[in-house]
């Protein structure tokens, strides 16, 4: 089996664990396999051919990244914390080695994370139309630039249109993202069992605008009101997707595969939960 190792390399402490972790690993004969520097080498594409396991050593915004390189490949994924929160991830530094051991092993509980398959239509200034397909774990977020202007839009379930909004922008998220900008934006926890997706306006300007959950089989479709001239982005897991380019509209839809993220126990989700946002830590 060969490891794919995936630091945060800002921090030098993630490094150093994933070095250690690497001698140890090619100790016990195990291919180790380092993911690039994202920073130094931004249009480098890490190959995943042959791996089995990717270990991430960072906080949640490095395991976003390691679920981007595997993308709907469904190879298991395991998050060591050297970050601020973690929620997604499932130890620290010092259970790195037992926590790899296990994984390796098939000893960890694989939760099964739905994710996002996204299409954008943008336009450049010649009015030619561009299209982008992003992959995402947490959430299509859509925001107003930075003259914070309210942005109009339609939103759509499957062809049923729902409202023309006129808000902040709106956030379409799995239930692993509902932790994230979705609850931020007045949305609800959701269970990571949960296959659907969570759709929360932002910011809107009405009492009457609600988060409301879609079916695990829905497309979301959110379209530009082209009357109203406000600067506006899309982003998927939080990085812009045509910059430079006029969004105009999104499709969102379940991604064809899971992430397969290991953790401790089935009721690794709720400790998290009651940890992070209840400030409940080892009760």
């Amino acid at each position: 089996m060969k490891v794919l190792l995936v630091p945060n390399y800002s921090r030098p402490e993630a490094v150093e664990g994933a070095s250690s972790l690497a001698d140890w690993l090619e100790g016990e004969g195990v291919e180790v396999q380092w993911a690039h520097d994202k920073k130094l080498f931004p249009d480098k594409v890490v190959d995943t051919d042959g791996v089995g396991l990717v270990v991430s050593l960072g906080g949640d915004g490095t395991l976003l990244r390691a679920a981007r390189i595997v993308g709907y490949e469904e190879i298991p994924v395991v998050g060591i914390s050297y970050g601020h929160l973690g929620f997604l991830t499932c130890g620290g530094p010092a259970d790195l080695k037992q926590i790899v051991m296990s994984a390796l092993a098939g000893e960890m509980h694989a939760s099964h994370r739905a994710t996002l398959d996204i299409e954008v239509e943008l336009t450049d200034e010649q009015g030619n139309v561009h299209t982008e397909r992003r992959f995402a774990l947490n959430d299509l977020s859509l925001t107003h630039g930075i003259k914070g202007d309210m942005i109009v839009f339609d939103v759509s379930v499957s062809g049923h249109h729902i409202d023309r909004l006129r808000a902040d922008g709106f956030v379409v998220s799995t239930a692993t993202g509902s932790t994230g900008y979705a609850l931020s934006a007045g949305g609800p926890i959701v269970s990571p069992e949960y296959s659907g997706m969570v759709c929360v306006p932002v910011a809107p300007h009405t009492i009457q605008a609600r988060a409301f959950l879609t079916s695990p089989s829905d497309v979301v479709e959110i379209e530009i009101n082209p009357e109203r001239r406000s600067e506006r982005l899309f982003f998927a897991d939080g990085q812009v997707i045509g910059e430079g380019l006029v969004a105009t509209r999104a499709t969102v839809r379940r991604g064809p595969g899971d992430l397969i993220l290991l953790d401790k126990s089935v009721t690794s989700f709720y400790q998290s939960v009651s940890r992070v946002f209840y400030g409940r830590a080892g009760k």
